[in-house]
């Protein structure tokens, strides 16, 4: 019969697609999705309702290309191998996948396709460059992000635009409608629905991802401006998208390029770039998701107090700024990227909890969750990974928030039990007098938690606990 399956992973979206246009090339394209329990295990609950959405929404895109996808659960090798002799196809094409979990599982998969002579070829789909090819002068791979961007945009001097999306998609005669798994039946969304809040934040798919892209141009002049504001829409806010495929960082560069030249795109395709930097870091050190990249961290004397790490996730540290952070991931499965510094550098720092602590929470919660971006995040805050921030650079919640939230909007939007205590006071309520605290209906220790712990005896403990690894 001949033609191909397409494999989806992290690619659910039409444009910019090399396995797809190369499956058009040899005829028939059958689209397929596997939900494997065993990568399905891996994923973050946050994470599991946006490709539910996801694979609605592409599902929907083949249908108006006069094809549509076959979503299937089971071992991915088993369903590979069943799909390609029921409707005899010629091939198998996919993306590359980075992270340890799926070189291990992709090079078991092609044992197990070559043993019963079934080709699969994979192509270059979500990054602007591959982890192996940005190299220092001795070969190696980079722990710094200037010489790593600065090296890696040379090489995009051979930037090779976008594809376009196809017209049409072909699908095999042999029908499969009635083989692919209804949505009620993807076992994605939970099953006491708490995900709905959540989702009224969000537009999934590929279209709502070039709608997001193009309403970012809006503002991307004064994004260096803006991006450390959380109260104000001054990110992208693209990297669910751009984790599950939806967009390419292709599609971004390009279209960023063609913005007028700016302070703020010049800092947003910085961002781009950190996003290649924490791909190259995980091929070059796929440990480094449990294991600090700087051994000396692994005798880090960590507090054992689950307690701690419970009031950080509910955002009930006492520290305004730490919690609206942590509530608003809660609520909308995202948290601005400042913010997203400050409650780390608290976590590891102000309550010495592990950052892997940190990176479980987040991958559970955040929609965004990507394994490389978080890793790099969370070795960054606390200050083990490659280019991470000092140990001794301990972020103090109350400047950050004073200086970043000044007028309070964000800490009133997502802690609103403080809302009434003016600004002077609001991001650091235990310093406001009594009268002050009672005409706000504030309530410390009742309402609002007292301060889990006093900043200045954080600082210390924590530099001492530095001091402590330094002399092991």
């Amino acid at each position: 019969m001949g033609g191909s399956l397409l494999w989806f992973r992290q690619d659910l979206r039409l444009a910019d697609h090399p396995a797809l246009v190369a499956a058009l090339q040899q005829g028939p394209v059958l689209p397929v999705y596997i939900l494997d329990p065993a990568v399905l295990a891996e994923r973050g609950a946050a994470s599991k309702v946006w490709l539910h959405h996801s694979l609605q929404a592409l599902d929907a895109a083949l249908q108006a290309r006069g094809n549509r996808l076959l979503v299937c659960a089971g071992d991915t090798a088993q369903q590979l191998q069943t799909l390609v002799q029921h409707y005899q196809l010629d091939q198998i094409v996919c993306q590359h996948d980075y992270t340890p979990a799926a070189r291990r599982h992709e090079k078991q998969l092609h044992q197990a396709l070559s043993a019963a002579g079934i080709a699969i070829r994979s192509f270059q789909h979500s990054l602007l460059l591959e982890p192996w090819q940005v190299k220092t002068k001795t070969g190696g791979p980079y722990k710094v992000f200037t010489p790593f961007w600065r090296n890696a945009q040379t090489l995009l001097a051979d930037f090779q635009p976008p594809l376009a999306t196809p017209e049409q998609i072909p699908g095999p005669q042999i029908q499969h409608s009635s083989a692919s798994l209804p949505p009620e039946d993807w076992g994605l969304l939970p099953t006491i629905r708490w995900d709905t809040g959540m989702m009224n934040h969000w537009q999934v798919g590929e279209a709502a991802a070039a709608d997001k892209l193009q309403a970012f141009f809006k503002v991307m002049t004064h994004y260096h401006s803006q991006r450390d504001l959380p109260d104000q829409a001054g990110t992208s806010q693209l990297s669910p998208h751009l984790h599950f495929g939806e967009i390419s960082p292709r599609q971004i560069w390009q279209a960023a390029m063609q913005q007028p030249e700016s302070e703020g795109r010049r800092i947003f395709l910085n961002e781009i770039g950190w996003r290649e930097f924490a791909y190259h870091v995980l091929w070059h050190f796929p440990d480094t998701p449990r294991e600090p990249l700087n051994a000396q961290f692994k005798a880090f004397p960590w507090a054992d107090k689950p307690q701690d790490l419970k009031a950080w996730q509910q955002g009930l540290t006492g520290y305004p700024i730490v919690d609206a952070g942590m509530r608003q991931l809660w609520r909308t499965g995202w948290m601005h990227n400042r913010v997203r510094m400050i409650v780390a550098s608290f976590l590891t720092k102000h309550l010495l909890q592990p950052w892997q602590s940190g990176a479980d929470w987040f991958w559970d919660t955040l929609v965004d969750a990507d394994l490389a971006s978080n890793t790099l995040g969370w070795q960054w805050a606390g200050g083990c990974g490659a280019d991470a921030a000092p140990y001794f650079r301990i972020f103090n919640p109350i400047t950050q928030g004073q200086k970043f939230d000044a007028q309070g909007q964000y800490v009133r939007r997502w802690v609103p039990e403080l809302a009434g205590l003016p600004d002077k006071w609001l991001h650091e309520p235990w310093e406001a007098p009594p009268l002050v605290l009672q005409a706000a209906g504030v309530q410390l220790g009742g309402n609002y938690p007292a301060p889990i712990i006093d900043h200045s005896f954080a600082r210390q403990r924590a530099l001492a606990a530095l001091a402590q690894i330094k002399k092991s």
